[in-house]
């Protein structure tokens, strides 16, 4: 499989980016993700494809442009629907259905067709779980910065916390990938990015890059 460089995906990024803000947030997110994913396997003994992961999380939200209305606006009533939007985008590039994956397979700690219909969520009603490691990573890595305005990072308990709303099983998940993959260490980025270290979980927080998608009077933590 031939999986695309930084400059290739980044490309990506700006030919579907319908503003400058637009691609620097989702870019931008995307890199801080790739950044905690890298820190993790640094940390591990885990036996995977490093450059997968890297290019599942330089990919994973691209479908967030096609969300962007002419005025610059994100739709987030379908703000969950980015995910398949994504998916859609890499497979007509031609890239192969592994990369596809990331997209569609990272929201939350895995989408399920239960989920999809008790919810209302406006995606197909499916099955969206990771399923390979790097899949998992990835979404899990995904955890822990939010596109909120401005930008935040949130610590292993505050997303915790917020996903028990959810369900056992949701806990369950988050406490198993957690297990498996460490505690990032987020400092480092924090300083970096001079993005605050949110205190409450994502599903409590206003937001303008997705944190949150409220439906029918429900929240998807993303």
């Amino acid at each position: 499989m031939v999986i695309p460089n930084d400059e290739e995906i980044r490309a990506l990024h700006e030919r579907y980016a319908p503003t400058r803000e637009a691609f620097d947030l989702v870019h931008t997110h995307c890199e801080i993700v790739c950044a905690i994913a890298d820190q993790l396997i640094d940390r591990s003994d885990l036996a995977l494809d490093r450059d997968l992961v890297r290019a599942g999380c330089l990919l994973h939200d691209i479908g967030v442009y096609r969300l962007y209305d002419s005025s610059g606006r994100l739709d987030h009533a379908r703000y969950v629907s980015h995910g398949v939007l994504g998916h859609d985008i890499l497979a007509q590039e031609g890239l192969p259905e592994a990369l596809c994956r990331f997209c569609s397979h990272h929201t939350g700690v895995g989408l399920t067709r239960e989920d999809i219909r008790d919810q209302g969520l406006p995606v197909p009603e499916a099955d969206y779980l990771a399923e390979s490691v790097e899949e998992e990573l990835v979404m899990y890595a995904d955890k822990f910065h939010s596109k909120r305005n401005p930008p935040v990072f949130f610590s292993a308990d505050s997303y915790a916390a917020s996903v028990a709303r959810f369900g056992e099983d949701k806990v369950t998940r988050f406490k198993e990938l957690r297990t498996r993959f460490g505690t990032p260490d987020l400092a480092p980025f924090v300083a970096a990015h001079g993005h605050a270290l949110g205190m409450s979980g994502p599903s409590v927080l206003p937001l303008t890059g997705g944190a949150v998608s409220g439906i029918r009077g429900t929240a998807t933590v993303l």
